[in-house]
């Protein structure tokens, strides 16, 4: 990825952590819109994925499918970035 995009997001214990975009799109089917991310400066390969409100508010992705279909739209990413 050519363009790195760093966000600074609270976790549950109110600590700030950068992390690292490595995608967003907007799911058609069920008018949500998601962000993908990896923490910054880690290399642990963990990959983060939450729907987001218009307010940028993260919200959990608690449905199977919607993991599911998240991993699918990662895949064909970095299918693509090769």
């Amino acid at each position: 990825m050519e363009d790195t995009k760093i966000m600074t997001i609270t976790d549950e214990n109110g600590q700030e952590k950068e992390v690292e975009i490595i995608l967003t799109f907007e799911d058609d089917k069920n008018k949500k819109k998601y962000v993908l991310f990896t923490e910054a400066n880690t290399d642990d390969g963990n990959v983060y994925a939450y729907s987001y409100d218009e307010d940028g508010n993260m919200i959990d992705i608690e449905d199977e499918e919607e993991w599911n279909m998240c991993q699918e739209v990662l895949g064909a990413f970095l299918e693509e970035d090769e």
